[in-house]
């Protein structure tokens, strides 16, 4: 399986639709495999998320017309912003306006005060309602045409639903991550194509990486077909003075930035950076980017790392 690179944005943090599509269609230039987007709708930190927010699945129906190559996707869709049925008629709606180019990912959602501001419930315990929609999405999209689907759950019921529309891809790439113990690897083993760990050191990457395919020969499921990723914030640049200012552009200093967590530094620096990851066992590296405005940023990324990343 070929490594894939993607990008990874915050348009919470204060980007229009207009500026993701110009990030989106430059990322494409460039060869990047994949365009994703966090889905939330508050802005966190200092950052004042102007013009205001952009609704994930909206923006990505845009993008789907206005690219034509790279994959489009959430990293992740959270189960209390949408209901399981109309979750999968907006995903499979989106694959079939952009060819087939689109990926979910799905998780619990963590984040109570944008809850609070737009008046979306929060339930203290979200797992099993993850569980439940991971089965409805995927058991809607696989009923074969003609056939309904019926799911009787403790938060979420489907009675006979014609399970349309249909999907272009066979099947769309369900993506599962985060760090807990138990239930996010083994939801990942039985549901997903991807798990996917951020903004952890490389040890622990190893280590949840280790504990997903344990999972996954837990049920019988051969490790190799899950797919492992890692998102990690990113700055790079040719100098220090480029590299302080796009880590004051979010928020940040240069020197609590770099670690053994974040990609970060030159084009010689990623690229080891990299290579480490691989070596752990990442199949696809998200590079976190904040400033969509700083087209430069990603040109760097895209011209000076890219072609030197391990395929």
């Amino acid at each position: 399986m070929a490594t894939e690179y993607c990008v990874f944005t915050e348009p919470q943090q204060g980007a229009s639709y207009a500026t993701q599509r110009v990030f989106a269609q430059r990322a494409e230039e460039l060869g990047f495999h994949a365009f994703f987007r966090s889905d939330h709708y508050l802005a966190m930190g200092a950052a004042s998320g102007l013009p205001g927010p952009t609704d994930a699945w909206t923006t990505l129906a845009g993008l789907a017309r206005d690219t034509s190559r790279i994959r489009l996707g959430t990293l992740v869709s959270s189960v209390t912003y949408r209901h399981p049925g109309i979750l999968a008629i907006q995903v499979a709606q989106v694959d079939e306006m952009s060819g087939g180019r689109v990926e979910l990912g799905l998780g619990t959602g963590w984040f109570e005060d944008e809850h609070r501001a737009y008046g979306i419930p929060f339930p203290a315990r979200r797992f099993d309602i993850l569980e439940e929609q991971l089965e409805i999405v995927n058991g809607l999209w696989a009923t074969p045409a003609g056939e309904t689907f019926s799911y009787d759950g403790v938060h979420h019921s489907l009675e006979d639903s014609p399970a349309l529309p249909k999907p272009v891809q066979d099947r769309i790439p369900v993506i599962v991550g985060g760090g807990g113990p138990r239930r996010t690897p083994a939801l990942a083993a039985a549901h997903a194509t991807e798990f996917n760990i951020g903004f952890v050191p490389e040890a622990v990457v190893a280590e949840k990486f280790a504990v997903v395919r344990a999972a996954c020969e837990a049920i019988g499921r051969e490790p190799s077909t899950l797919r492992l990723s890692v998102a990690l914030p990113t700055v790079v640049g040719a100098t220090e003075a480029d590299l302080e200012r796009r880590a004051a552009a979010i928020g940040s200093e240069l020197s609590r930035f770099r670690g053994d967590t974040n990609i970060c530094g030159s084009a010689d620096e990623v690229v080891a950076k990299v290579e480490r990851l691989v070596a752990l066992g990442a199949q696809r590296v998200y590079f976190q980017l904040e400033d969509m405005t700083d087209l430069a940023h990603l040109d760097y990324l895209g011209e000076r790392v890219l072609p030197h990343l391990p395929a």
